[in-house]
This record gives C-alpha cells, structure tokens and sequence, in this order.
C-alpha cells in the first residue's frame, strides 16, 4: 500500500513538472510575434522564431501576425467633385510593423486594427475622390488614383503600430443609371479633341508641304543658273577652240576640210548616193 502511494505521487510529480515545463515554453512561428506579459503589462516581444521561455502562471503570452495581411473594405457611394456620384470598392495590404505599439494601442485586436484601417482609408478615398471631377477619377484608374488615396493617408497608421503596403481600387464605377450618359459624353469629348489634333496635323502637314515646295523651287532656281552658267562656260571655251583653230591656217584649213566632209555626207541620203556640185560650191575645193 506504501509503495503504491509513492507510484501515485511520483506520477503527480511528474505531471506537475510536465505542465510546468509546458506553461514556461513559448514557441514563435516565422509568421508571428509573441508577446509576454505579467500582469497585463508587456514584459517583452519575441520576434525571432524559435524557442524561448517565460515565468509559469505570472507570464502570458500573446500572438499577434507578422506577415501580410488584406482588409477588403465594403463597396461605398463617394462623391465627386462635380457633386457625381461613383462606385468604390477597395481593399488595404497592410502588416504590423511595432507590436509593442500595436499591443498597447490596439489590444493586439485585429478587429480594432482593420476599424482603424477601414476608417482611415474611407475617409482619405473620400476626400480624395472629392477633390476630383468624376472624368478625372474615372481616368486615374490605372493607378494614379491609389497612389493619391495611400499618399493621402500618408503615416496615420504609424501611431498603432501599422504599416500600411498598398492601397488598390478593385472597382471604381459609375452608378448603373448613370454609365450610358456619361460613357457618351467622354466619347463625344474625346472625338472633339481627336477632331482638334487632326485638323492641327493637317494644317501643320500643308506648312511643311509648303515651305518643303518652297526650297525644291529655290534649288531648282539654283540649278538651272547653275546649269546657264555651266553652258555658258563651254559655249566659251568651244568659241575659243573654234578660234584657236581659224588663226592657224593649217588647223583652219584642216576644219574647213572637215566641216566640207560633215555637209557633203548630209545631202547624200537615202538611196541616192550621186553628189552633183557646181565647181564653184565651197564643197567642191574638198576634191582639189
């Protein structure tokens, strides 16, 4: 009966120092924090994953995120400068970037952390939309308008501990009565201004086809006295040639001979092949 007591104690014993051993561990993920607290005040925050240990029964510890997290706000009616009403609906990357400032400030809630969140980013998409005509925002949807809305909020988030990533617009739309009208008018628009850069285009091209017929008829002007000048030159030099030949006898001869030749050669054409000339033609010296 003795040494069956002492089994049953032994074995509390053991189960005491096994819940004992237990409450002291803490094990932290790569995916969060753990937070240690003594009598709810932060003793510390464990950031590095692995293994650590705490006080049993006077310590508790707390996990909180550490990763990316996406809060998806509820669609909403906003309204444009314009005073046009519009569709958004949009969603928030955001990680918590002080878990000492979130703990303290947000009760390490995430509920109270995407009220936050939500409020804030409704309140700059509101404000930003607000201060846009409704053709401009519908234009800035390929990103300008949330780069505006997260610049708009700028560190706010910082006071909780909250980091924010990326603020994106999955749908910004016009009210379904409205679409067909206002798609219409931008329409309408966009063919006056394409109508404008076309008649520009136009008035442009016929300058340059202008001035561009301008210049050929200056260069031609330019060849063509060029071209007199070049004629003129040669017409010279062959008179000078043509003198040079008729002050020496023998070379004035000698071209006589020839330019004889070249008219005796003209009159015999076709199948007549007979030159008759009077003895005093200046063709006939060629023969004596």
């Amino acid at each position: 009966m003795k040494k069956r007591n002492t089994g049953i104690i032994v074995c509390l014993i053991i189960a005491l120092l096994i819940i004992l051993s237990g409450s002291c561990m803490v094990v932290t993920y790569p995916d969060e924090y753990t937070v240690i607290k003594q009598f709810g005040r932060i003793e510390s925050i464990r950031k590095e994953p692995g293994l650590s240990f705490k006080l049993p029964f006077i310590q508790t510890a707390e996990k909180i995120e550490n990763e990316e997290l996406l809060y998806d706000l509820a669609v909403s009616d906003v309204m444009t400068k314009d005073k046009k009403s519009m569709i958004a609906d949009c969603f928030v990357l955001w990680k918590i970037d002080d878990p000492y400032k979130y703990t303290q400030t947000l009760s390490a809630q995430k509920s109270n952390a995407e009220f936050r969140i939500d409020t804030i980013t409704y309140n700059s998409l509101k404000n930003v939309i607000s201060s846009l005509s409704q053709e401009e925002v519908i234009s800035g949807r390929d990103g300008e308008l949330a780069l505006a809305i997260q610049e708009n909020i700028g560190d706010t988030l910082e006071q909780y501990g909250i980091k924010l990533l990326a603020v994106e617009t999955k749908s910004l739309d016009l009210p379904d009565e409205n679409k067909n009208a206002v798609y219409e008018r931008m329409i309408s628009e966009r063919n006056n201004i394409a109508a404008t850069y076309q008649a520009e285009g136009q008035e442009e091209a016929k300058e340059i086809s202008n001035n561009t017929n301008a210049e050929i008829i200056v260069m031609q002007s330019k060849a063509n006295a060029e071209a007199e000048e070049i004629i003129a030159k040669g017409e010279a030099e062959y008179m000078r040639i043509l003198s040079d030949a008729y002050n020496d006898p023998d070379k004035a001869d000698f071209y006589i001979f020839l330019r004889s030749l070249d008219a005796a050669k003209e009159t015999m054409k076709g199948d007549n092949k007979t030159l008759i000339i009077d003895e005093t033609s200046p063709i006939a010296r060629i023969f004596y």
